[in-house]
C-alpha cells in the first residue's frame, strides 16, 4: 500500500490533486464507476480495458468498497479488491488512476454510511480483521494512507474532467476549486468540505453543471456514483454517469484527443 500510494503521488501528469493526461503519453484511457466489490465486472473491466495488450492506455478505477462477496461470518471481502486496485498501480506505472470516491472517503475520514440499516465501516473492518487477525488495525492504517494519496479528478485533452461527482448547488453556493492544487485539510475532507461536497453531489440541474463546469474549465465531466439501471445515463448536455455495479453496467473509452463531444462519448460507452 505505501507503494501504491508513492506511486500514486509521482506518477507523470501529478498536478497537485489531479492527473492530467496528453497524447504524448497516453492513446486512450478506459473510464470505469462504481464497483462496491463486485467481483465479476471487476474482472469485466479488466478484461475490456486489455492494459497488457495496450501500452499506451490507462484506466480509470474509483469506489471498490463496501459490497460484494462476504465472508462466512458475513464480514466484507472488499478490502481485497482495494489490494487489487494497488497492485494495479504498481504493476501498470503510471497507468491506472484510482480517483477519490464518497465510500473510500468515509473510511479514510471514519464517517459512517448506513445502508440497508448497516453502518458499512462495521463489516469493511471486520472483513479485515477475518483476513489478518490481530494486525488488521496496522493493515486498515495502510489503507488509509493509500486513499489518501489518490487523486480528485482526471483531465483528458480537450477540457473532459472525470471525478466521481461534481458538488451540489455550485450556480447558487459556489466552489472551492483550490482543493484541486493545494494540500488538503481535514476540513477538506469532511461530509461539508470541499472534496466532501466534490464526491457526494447529486445535482444533475443544467444550471449546476454549467456553472461547476466554468469553473473547471470543463466542456464534457464524467462521473460514477449514481445507479444507473442501463449501465450510464446522460442527464444534461455536459455529464455522463457511468455505473459498473448494476446488472447493466457500462464503461467509456475514450482516445486521448482534443475533439471529443458529448455525441461522441456516448457512442463510445460499452455496456456489459
Amino acid at each position: 500500500m505505501s507503494q501504491a500510494a508513492q506511486a500514486n503521488r509521482g506518477q507523470a501528469g501529478r498536478m497537485g490533486n489531479i492527473v492530467a493526461l496528453s497524447p504524448n503519453v497516453a492513446d486512450d484511457v478506459l473510464i470505469s464507476a462504481d464497483l462496491h466489490g463486485d467481483r465479476e465486472n471487476f474482472q469485466q473491466v479488466l478484461a475490456i480495458a486489455d492494459m497488457a495488450a495496450h501500452p499506451r492506455r490507462h484506466l480509470v478505477l474509483q469506489e471498490v468498497l463496501h459490497g460484494g462477496p462476504a465472508y462466512p461470518n458475513g464480514a466484507c471481502r472488499s478490502h481485497s479488491m482495494l489490494e487489487a486496485v494497488a497492485e494495479l498501480i504498481l504493476r501498470y506505472p503510471g497507468r491506472v488512476h484510482y480517483l477519490l470516491s464518497n465510500h473510500e472517503l468515509s473510511e479514510l475520514i471514519d464517517f459512517p454510511i448506513r445502508k440497508n440499516g448497516v453502518i458499512l465501516l462495521v463489516p469493511f473492518r471486520m472483513g479485515i480483521q477475518t483476513a489478518y487477525g490481530d494486525d488488521w488495525e496496522l493493515v486498515l492504517a495502510a489503507y488509509k494512507s493509500f486513499i489518501a494519496s489518490c487523486p480528485l479528478a482526471l483531465c483528458l485533452p480537450g477540457n473532459t474532467l472525470v471525478s466521481h461527482s461534481a458538488p451540489e448547488k455550485v450556480d447558487s453556493l459556489g466552489f472551492d476549486t483550490t482543493v484541486f492544487h493545494r494540500p488538503l485539510t481535514s476540513e477538506d475532507l469532511a461530509p461539508d468540505g470541499a472534496v466532501g461536497q466534490l464526491v457526494w453531489g447529486r445535482d444533475y440541474r443544467q444550471e449546476n453543471v454549467d456553472c461547476f463546469a466554468e469553473m473547471v474549465r470543463a466542456r464534457l465531466l464524467i462521473h460514477g456514483h449514481t445507479h444507473c439501471p442501463d449501465g450510464f445515463s446522460v442527464p444534461n448536455d455536459k455529464q455522463i454517469i457511468l455505473d459498473c455495479c448494476s446488472p447493466t453496467s457500462a464503461c467509456l473509452l475514450l482516445p486521448a484527443r482534443h475533439n471529443i463531444t458529448m455525441a461522441d462519448a456516448v457512442r463510445m460507452v460499452q455496456t456489459f
